[in-house]
């Protein structure tokens, strides 16, 4: 899934006529870029989202209410103890404190993971030194402020981690880049922190508009949210294809502490609609759903018919056929937990593209999805062509769209 930009939301609001006295729904939330565009507007919002690290993100992003003086004070003072404390250890952040030695001449032990959240990462997400300065780090964060001063300085942390202290590297899937052997940890820190204060000093006349993220399963929304109390919904879910939406956020997830075994993992990847084989179960049946609808039906023999002409074998290509299904399955039921909630007229944007994934047949999204909604008696008022984007599958151009629905008044 490509980044789901603020000009889409500012668009798809104006469109919609949204304005103060409005709720807009993000059952997909993310990290949060519809709910910080609303609050930027005066507009109500309320997210919901599996994935803990986002969610956590997002509610961060979304209190402004934290005084930028104090939040600065409280950088200064982590970043001393943090420099301090790694210095002690007989390291240091880049020569940014004279180097001391343990008592005994010696360097202290290097910081780690426990052995069960190290399973959980891609091998050399991080390398031994920067992992030890950062947990340093993250025992300046939570022990030199009180609430909710704390959340912000783990927010700049889970960037630093993804941006310039991990050895990831980002395109279709993440996986590890250059190693690196040591990085600026506490200076890669102040840097995020410096920008969410300045954001900060920007916003103080919006902090009262209502925005709130729930950590939940957008399956189930009508057991979260308040009857008929969404006015519209922007949103972009995942696409059926074999992204790791969790692996994406894996690294901060696991040294924040929101992931700890591999049950954790298994519990996050349970709240999730279908969308990559590593996230399907045997006991799923969100593909019953869709059981009838012939169209998506027909995509997934094409699937299975191809797999069988090439003589794939493996165990993942032998679920792509069912991953589909359960794909849309999973968003049938999605939306169909979601009319309870909207109010009467309410719109809808769903930001999907064209996959071609799966042994290189097509999958049309937007198509297949705004026939379902309209199955399930929502009005399809139209697909916009929103960009195109190349197929690492093929090496075509393909379509991402939004999908445009009303619900009846």
């Amino acid at each position: 899934m490509l980044s789901f930009p603020p000009h889409l939301v500012q668009e798809y609001l104006d469109r919609f006529g949204m304005r103060h006295g409005n709720t807009v729904l993000d059952p997909f939330a993310g990290t949060g870029t519809t709910l910080v565009e609303c609050k930027k507007r005066g507009i109500a919002s309320v997210g919901i989202e599996s994935n803990p690290m986002a969610q956590f993100a997002s509610s961060v992003k979304l209190d402004w209410s934290v005084d930028p003086t104090a939040l600065s004070d409280y950088a200064s003072a982590v970043a001393e103890r943090t420099r301090t404390d790694i210095a002690r250890d007989g390291h240091s952040d880049w020569n940014d404190l004279p180097l001391f030695t343990a008592d005994n001449g010696t360097r202290a032990p290097l910081r780690c993971l426990t052995p069960e959240q190290t399973k959980l990462l891609l091998k050399d997400s991080i390398s031994p030194l920067p992992l030890h300065k950062t947990l340093v780090l993250l025992d300046a964060i939570d022990s030199c402020g009180d609430f909710p001063l704390p959340r912000y300085g783990r927010l700049a942390l889970a960037h630093a981690l993804v941006r310039d202290i991990g050895n990831l590297k980002f395109g279709p899937e993440v996986g590890v880049g250059k190693l690196k052997n040591d990085a600026p940890v506490v200076d890669s820190w102040l840097a995020h922190m410096r920008t969410m204060i300045d954001d900060l000093v920007q916003t103080r006349d919006r902090t009262a508009v209502p925005a709130c993220i729930h950590e939940g399963d957008a399956r189930r929304v009508d057991q979260i949210l308040i009857p008929r109390s969404v006015d519209a919904v922007i949103t972009s879910p995942p696409y059926p294809n074999e992204k790791d939406y969790t692996r994406t956020t894996r690294l901060e997830s696991v040294i924040l502490g929101l992931i700890g075994d591999a049950s954790g993992l298994r519990e996050l990847k349970k709240n999730l609609v279908r969308s990559n084989t590593r996230g399907v179960y045997k006991g799923d049946t969100d593909d019953l759903e869709i059981a009838t609808h012939a169209a998506i039906q027909e995509v997934a023999n094409t699937i299975e018919q191809r797999r069988l002409d090439m003589g794939k074998t493996s165990g993942f290509e032998r679920m792509y056929a069912r991953v589909t299904k359960l794909y849309f399955g999973g968003m049938a039921k999605h939306l169909a937990a979601l009319r309870t909630i909207l109010a009467p007229g309410a719109r809808l944007a769903y930001v999907v593209g064209d996959q071609a994934s799966y042994l290189r047949v097509m999958i049309r999204t937007g198509t297949l999805l705004a026939d379902i909604a309209q199955t399930l008696g929502y009005r399809v008022e139209g697909i916009d062509l929103f960009r195109t984007r190349l197929s690492t599958a093929t090496g075509e151009y393909l379509r991402e769209e939004v999908v445009l629905l009303q619900w009846p008044r």
